[in-house]
Parts: C-alpha cells; structure tokens; sequence
C-alpha cells in the first residue's frame, strides 16, 4: 500500500539583516535568497522546495523582515505572518547584536497562538555577540523555553550542525503512528464501556468511537460491554456479585479469548481487579494520550512517579481538553480530587479546563500536571503543551495513569504492559 508523504513546511521569520535568508542558503546550499546588507532585500516570500535526509520533502519559507517600517513593510508582514499559518515548523533567526525584541516577542506570540513549534537560531555575526544571548533571554524570558543554536549562518560548515538541530528538535507530521500497536490480526479486544449520566444519548464519545473503528479496519473485532459501576461498587455484596458475575460470564461467552480490555479510566478500581490475568489491560484514555502526543506515552508514565513525592502545600493542576456539561461523578472535578483528599491530604488542587493553556510562568508553580486523553485538542496543540511543560521542567501525567496508580504499582505497570513500557 503506497503513503502519501506530505512536504514539511518550514518557515523563517526574523527581523530585516537578521540572517534570514544565509539560513535559507545554508539548508539548500546555494543562492536561493540574495543576501545583502541592505535592509529590505527580501521583498517577498522566497519558496524552495527540497530534501532532507532524516525528514523528508520539504517547502522552504524565506520571508521578509518583520520591522520594516511603512506601508510596504506592513504588507510584507501581512503576508509574513500568512505564511506561518501554513507552516509546520517556524525557525526564528536572531542577530544577538540587535536589541529590542519586539519583533522576536510577535513571532513567538503568534507561534503560540497557532501552536506551531518554533526554534532559536542566533546568527553570529561577530564572536562576541555570543555572551549577549543570555542578556536577551534575560530580556525576553520567553526565549528560555525555546531549543535555541548559534551558528554563522554564512559559514557552510555550519550546516549539519544546523540539520542536526532541526531533526533533533522537530517531529515529522508524516511519522506514523498506530492507535493501538499491539492490535493483532483476527483477534477480540473488549470494550468496557460503563455509561453514565454524562455519556451523551445516541452516540460513543469520541476515544470509545475511534478505538472500535480501528480495530474493525485492521481486521480484529471489537465487542463492548456495557459495566454497570454502581452494582459494582455497590457495598452491600449482593449488587457487585451479580454484576461480577455477569462479566465473568460474558468473557465465558467467548470461545476464542479476548486478546485485550481497554476500560474506561474510571473503571480501574473494578477491571484492575477483574480483569483475568491470561488477558492484557488498558484504558481509553492512555489510548488518547499515546496517540495524540505522538507516542510519548513514557513522558506521562514517569510523570506519574512525581505523585510519590507530594507533600502538603504543593499544587497539582488537573488539566481538562473540552468543556462538557460536568454532573455527576465527573473524572476531573470530583473522582480525582476524592483520590487526593483520601491519600495526598493538604495537596491544593486547581483545574484548567478547554482549549487554552496557562502560560509558562503560571505552570512553573505546579509540582505535577495531570492531563485528561486530550482526544479533543490537535496533535500539534498537545505537542505545544507538552513543549512548555519541558521548558519549565514540570511533570505531567494522565488520568488513566493516574487512576491506575490509585490501585498501586501493580494496576500502573498492568495498564501500561500492552504498550512495552
């Protein structure tokens, strides 16, 4: 089966003489760009289409100065900052020599606002302008939370050192990754599917619906069972015997075993304990969050170790994709801080919950984040969160993780098993 590889769009963006189009030149080693010290040389956008080994095809953006001044240099910009909407990777090129940052600051601001992953390069005209790039961070504190490199970028022999950088830093939107990759062919995978007052009628929520659809497509099969949480949880006995007993039978009913369970997150306290030890474990929400961080589920298992070192007083900021109608027992606002006010007592809690993020210095305060599956943010927005969390060096974990790790260190290393960590 052939796949289509779409080009990388790299943009670079930066003030007039900044060095813009020598890295342009640098990446497709000739004269794509006229370089001139005189302001203004790129009137417009200059495209180059080439490729780079590591990454593949890619459309190169060398755009106009940002600081231009006059109505031509506001056209310019115009059409500038249009071309970072279309690109997957912006590099922005800074001459440390060169002061106000302000068209540094607009750069980043939009990037941020697009969520489009950015990268420093300074351009080192002259040796010395080296120990001004800590003055600038200091400036604009923003520029710390970038992966940055100083280069002279006329100088050739800076080039792999340049590519080396981008491939270290940037992940291809053509990488592939598989929703579930311990899915087997001609296999049963169950789907445990407890519906409460917040599931909405006529319809799966979208983790449940899209796990169902690809293992159809890859030619495995999905049933679903519907759990009945409050006969299991019940504490008269009586309830959660029936509703044990219902699941055994059910799993009986088949005469080829399940391979794997994927439970709601919330069902961990039930399924850690009766799912039979032949078949593999997991949850929705690990699914969601493995698969929209572009299979970094390891950065939120590790994460998750921060919870051991919790004391009173720290803050956990439980972070939550969509705004649906809370009511009832609600994962975020009302199972999660239950857990914490019975094992991590004097812990403060606070919730940030929709599309916007907290900026990098109000994360800073936070000693763990716990994210929902992320199953309605983009790829790239998580990505652009999960940036942010590395630059201010915060942990972050997920619910299902973090639901597992309730049910001890067994539960933790069950769910995350099918997933080789």
């Amino acid at each position: 089966m052939s796949v289509l590889i779409e080009r990388e769009h790299i943009g670079i963006f930066g003030k007039m003489n900044a060095g813009k189009s020598s890295v342009m030149n640098l990446l497709t080693q000739q004269e794509t760009s006229l370089v001139d010290a005189v302001p203004g040389t790129t009137a417009d956008t200059r495209t180059a289409l080439q490729e780079i080994h590591g990454l593949g095809p890619v459309k190169l953006f060398d755009t106009a100065g940002l600081n231009e001044p006059g109505e031509l240099g506001a056209k310019k910009r115009r059409k500038a900052y249009n071309d970072l909407k279309e690109c997957d990777l912006a590099l922005l090129v800074i001459d440390p020599s060169a002061g106000d940052l302000a068209v540094e600051r607009q750069v980043i601001a939009e990037s941020r606002e697009l969520d489009k992953p950015l990268l420093l390069i300074y351009n080192i005209f002259k040796e010395q302008d080296r120990a001004k790039i800590e003055t600038l961070a200091g400036e604009l504190e923003l520029l710390r939370f970038y992966p940055r490199l100083a280069i002279r970028a006329n100088d050739l022999a800076c080039r792999a050192e340049l590519l080396d950088f981008i491939l270290a830093n940037y992940q291809s939107k053509n990488d592939r990754l598989e929703l579930l990759p311990f899915l087997q062919k001609d296999e049963y995978y169950v789907l445990v599917i407890p519906m409460d007052v917040e599931t909405p009628p006529g319809r799966y929520l979208r983790p449940q619906a899209m796990v169902e659809e690809y293992i159809t497509r890859h030619w495995a099969y999905p049933v679903s069972f519907r759990l009945d949480l409050a006969a299991a949880r019940s504490l008269g006995g009586v309830e959660t015997a029936a509703e044990q007993k219902r699941f055994a039978d059910f799993l009986q009913n088949f005469q080829k075993r399940p391979q794997a369970i994927i439970t709601d997150s919330q069902a961990m306290d039930i399924l850690s304990q009766w799912c039979p030890a032949d078949i593999a474990l997991t949850t929705f929400s690990i699914v969601m969050i493995n698969y929209f961080s572009r299979g970094r589920l390891r950065k939120f298992a590790d994460g998750a170790q921060a919870l051991k070192n919790l004391r009173s007083g720290d803050k956990v900021l439980i972070v939550e994709a969509c705004n649906h109608s809370r009511i009832g027992e609600d994962i975020g606002t009302v199972q999660i801080p239950g857990h914490f006010a019975q094992k991590y007592p004097g812990v403060l809690l606070e919730h940030n919950f929709g599309r916007e993020f907290q900026d990098n210095q109000a994360l800073a305060q936070y000693k763990l984040i716990i994210h929902c599956g992320g199953c309605m943010l983009t790829a790239q927005k998580l990505q652009a969160r999960l940036r942010d969390l590395e630059s201010t060096g915060v942990p972050i974990t997920n619910y299902g993780l973090f639901l597992a790790c309730m049910q001890g260190e067994a539960a933790l290393r069950r769910v995350l098993a099918p997933w080789n960590i």
